[in-house]
């Protein structure tokens, strides 16, 4: 991490993880019960650190430089204690602010240094600010740091991150963003790269193949950092959508500015609509589904992929916004061969990517098909993590579907916090399973559309 410090978990905090571990080996195995609890330590002494003003950053593993989306997402098991352990709390604040202060620097940049470092993943990119890593717009950079917030404001009450510049001016930026992309041909932003790897740059200049106006807001890369196909990305638009209410509440509540809020639901509506009339598209049998993504101009595209936000994940990133039937028949056809980022084989079966290699199922797709899935299947698909580590002790970012030898990223710290948060989510079931003397009847009857701790 170079000058930065480790972070180093206090006796609290190491306490409450270590309980937590010891309660899944408990309702799971021994074996889970420890990936567990060292993936829990590993995510904050490895992937967080400290520079000597007491600002915090986070890097994704293997990859030296902190993603709004990938920050937020490790984060996610820790929100369950941070009413327990004030320095979780204070970490996540800290990271926010940290987020915060990235999107008042560059609020198109999905990635940056911990400062002007001058490190790029391309030094040939049009963005030369040293201080940002890749400048990939993704809808989701926005969205993550305001979902986090949240969060963190309703658990703990703690609102002076929230008051502090430059939260109340990044949060207008946001909304203001957000509404800006709704008619893209007018915007800045481009993004091009010598490569002969289309997902990598973008058409037309850098600004994308072409689209209508839809009342949706423009992306200009999905969350795999691969470029989109089509400039609305769906499970994008509707995660925005939840976003702008949570940060609706903010304002409201926390900021006292009501023009604020009122912009964030008007526009929350409008992404709503905007997907309603273009995003939902006929499915195999004519069964209404969400498109991935589509242009406005008559182009769609029928998938998933692994990364978040996804269609598959729209119980957990957008419970409020979403059409329940339309998700339910999305979720049939993302966990099918009508999708062409499934995979089955002998080992495996499950969502990929195109940003990885054919016949490749991501642990965190399968980590999401469990949160949203019933407790049995829970069950099962965090067995079938567990099961193709190929003894490394890691969860990968994604793995061969007949040899979990075979896999990508050695070391990659979302995957194994979906690994965790479905863990205890496993956790969450057990506790709440029906005794014997309970009629209520079992909690496999209830098709869970979970939404968060």
């Amino acid at each position: 991490m170079g000058t930065l410090t480790p972070f180093t978990p206090d006796a609290r905090t190491r306490e409450l993880l270590a309980d937590a571990a010891e309660e899944v080996g408990r309702v799971t195995d021994g074996r889970i019960g420890d990936l567990v609890g060292r993936a829990l330590l590993a995510t904050l002494t490895e992937t967080v650190g400290v520079d000597p003003a007491g600002r915090v950053f986070v890097i994704t593993g293997d990859i030296p430089a902190m993603w709004l989306r990938d920050s937020t997402t490790q984060l996610t098991p820790y929100l369950r204690f941070v009413e327990h352990s004030g320095q979780l709390a204070d970490l996540v604040e800290q990271v926010i602010r940290r987020q915060f202060g990235f999107i008042a620097h560059d609020p198109y940049a999905n990635a940056f240094n911990d400062g002007p470092t001058g490190a790029h993943y391309d030094p040939e990119d049009v963005c030369e600010d040293p201080a940002v890593w890749e400048q990939k717009y993704e809808v989701d950079s926005l969205a993550y740091p305001v979902t986090l917030a949240h969060a963190l404001w309703r658990k703990t009450g703690r609102t002076g991150f929230l008051l502090d510049a430059p939260a109340p001016e990044v949060l207008r930026t946001v909304v203001d963003q957000l509404r800006a992309e709704q008619q893209h041909d007018t915007s800045p932003y481009r993004f091009e790269r010598t490569t002969t790897i289309p997902a990598e740059t973008l058409s037309r200049g850098g600004r994308g193949s072409p689209v209508a106006e839809t009342g949706m807001t423009w992306s200009a890369f999905r969350p795999s950092d691969d470029a989109c196909t089509y400039g609305y990305n769906i499970p994008a638009n509707l995660f925005a959508a939840e976003a702008l209410l949570a940060l609706a509440e903010i304002a409201a509540e926390v900021l006292d500015d009501a023009t604020l809020a009122d912009d964030a639901r008007a526009l929350s509506a409008e992404l709503v609509a905007g997907v309603r009339a273009h995003g939902i598209v006929p499915g195999p049998g004519g069964v209404p589904i969400y498109a991935y993504e589509v242009d406005g101009l008559g182009g769609s595209l029928i998938m998933d992929d692994a990364n978040t936000p996804s269609l598959l994940s729209l119980p957990l990133i957008a419970p409020t916004v979403l059409d329940p039937a339309v998700w339910a028949a999305t979720h049939d056809v993302v966990l099918s061969p009508a999708n062409p980022y499934w995979f089955e084989g002998s080992v495996l079966r499950g969502v990929g990517s195109p940003h990885t290699r054919d016949r490749r199922v991501w642990p965190i797709a399968l980590a999401v098909e469990g949160l949203v899935g019933t407790p049995a299947d829970r069950r099962r698909l965090l067995r079938m993590i567990a099961d193709t580590d190929a003894g490394t002790g890691r969860v990968h970012e994604s793995i061969d579907v007949d040899d979990p030898a075979v896999f990508s990223r050695p070391w990659f710290s979302w995957a194994e916090s979906m690994f965790c948060e479905l863990a205890l989510t496993v956790v969450d079931d057990e506790r709440s399973r029906p005794t014997r003397f309970d009629r209520r009847g079992s909690p496999d009857d209830s098709a869970a559309l979970r939404v968060g701790d």
